[in-house]
């Protein structure tokens, strides 16, 4: 069992880090990324990492991984494409994902029981469903608290960072393990930028380092142990050189176009870069997904040209760079959608029988997980829980299937309960 666990308390990393002003280390793109490397050969060989592909408001599997040309009631406009696995078919507006295919697999037959948008992103990000007694910690802060503590307390970048999205709540596990908020990859990163000359800002450190030491003293709980933690972890990225893997002007035009400018794209190289760093779990949203309404057009000149562009160049980019081996690639929302198309053009919320897709960190490519019958209702091979699907990507990052924590009421809380790890990809 795990002791050393905190409360938010509602508090987040963004609170603290609004509280202070940045400084940023000049230091030579090619030094950087120099140490980058360095870094990953000596002092990180096995570490792993996971990117998780988050797509907010509920992807069409059918128009995506699991397509159903056959079905004159639900197949829709698209049709499938081979890709570099021979038998897999995907759909045609992923053609360059489909060359990446060798490093995926595609599960097929997953099967959840939350149809809102809220309920079923907490599900997919903690493996549970909400509970008003606790707040369970969303995937990437177990990921931080079980593989980035086994760096120490050295490394200088937050060990969970979302981009475009606000990431989920490290519930009982604390704010030290809560996501570091990236808004928009293209712009400038919120307040790393200096706004007041270093002297003064130190002053204010050791300021409010007396009244918080004197406050923790006193026994005032694990809030206020947590809230000091934030801000030294704060001051260490802020003066840093590590910062430079948020920049993303150091990359050559080559590698920018390849991944696509848009915020998506832009956010898969981001994380790249942060796994390069050491960085051990990084969420890039792209939302959009919730297509009620005209699916095929707005799937067809928007969500998909997207998707494939920085999906795509990331799976490429991490096998060039020799880091796919050992990080984890997750995509998924937080339900499917109805095979059925609606009056409007559209599909609606379906949790019953959907896709994700993962590759990298040890998965087997190329392979395919369940299926579902030719109109895409109901599952008839291989049905997979979310609690599957945790066990494997925990099997595949390292975290044993038992890890179980105490929660600061004394519960004891599992990570994996009742899943079982798929043993087609690990």
């Amino acid at each position: 069992m795990l002791d050393r666990l905190r409360t938010p308390q509602g508090m987040s990393r963004r609170h603290f880090l609004g509280h202070l002003a940045a400084t940023s280390m000049a230091v030579p793109a090619a030094s950087f990324l120099g140490a980058l490397r360095a870094n990953a050969q000596e002092m990180r060989r096995n570490q792993k990492h996971c990117i998780l592909l988050w797509m907010g408001g509920g992807p069409s599997q059918l128009d995506t991984w699991d397509l159903k040309p056959e079905s004159p009631r639900n197949g829709g406009e698209f049709r499938p494409i081979d890709t570099s696995v021979p038998g897999i078919r995907i759909s045609e507006h992923l053609p360059t994902v489909a060359q990446q295919m060798r490093h995926l697999s595609l599960i097929r037959s997953l099967s959840t029981s939350e149809g809102n948008h809220d309920r079923g992103t907490y599900l997919m990000h903690t493996g549970w469903q909400p509970n008003p007694t606790v707040v369970h910690p969303s995937f990437g802060s177990v990921c931080s608290f079980e593989l980035g503590t086994r760096l120490g307390d050295d490394f200088p970048l937050p060990h969970f960072v979302s981009i475009n999205r606000p990431g989920e709540s490290a519930g009982f596990l604390g704010m030290s393990h809560a996501p570091f908020v990236v808004g928009n990859p293209n712009g400038q990163i919120e307040n790393l930028k200096p706004r007041v000359d270093t002297a003064r800002l130190n002053r204010r450190v050791q300021m409010l380092g007396l009244v918080e030491d004197r406050f923790i003293a006193q026994n005032r709980g694990a809030a206020a142990v947590g809230h000091r933690d934030v801000y030294g972890k704060t001051m260490k990225m802020m003066n840093s050189a590590y910062t430079r893997a948020f920049d993303l002007s150091d990359e050559p035009d080559a590698i920018r176009d390849a991944y696509g400018r848009s915020g998506f794209g832009s956010g898969c190289l981001m994380a790249r870069r942060l796994v390069q760093a050491g960085v051990t779990f990084v969420e890039v949203g792209l939302g959009g997904w919730d297509n009620h309404d005209d699916i095929f057009r707005i799937l067809r000149e928007q969500r998909l040209p997207e998707l494939d562009k920085g999906m795509g160049a990331l799976i490429a980019d991490l096998n060039r760079l020799g880091m796919l081996q050992n990080t984890l690639i997750v995509w998924m929302g937080e339900f499917g959608r109805t095979p059925r198309i609606n009056q409007n053009g559209g599909r609606d919320h379906w949790p019953r029988s959907w896709s994700v897709a993962l590759g990298g960190g040890g998965i087997k490519g190329g392979q395919v997980v369940g299926a579902t019958d030719s109109d895409g209702i109901d599952v008839v091979d291989r049905q997979v829980g979310v609690m599957d699907l945790i066990a494997t990507m925990c099997t595949a990052l390292g975290i044993h299937v038992d890890t179980e924590y105490t929660t600061p009421l004394g519960r004891p809380m599992k990570v994996v309960d009742g899943g079982s790890p798929i043993t087609e990809l690990i």
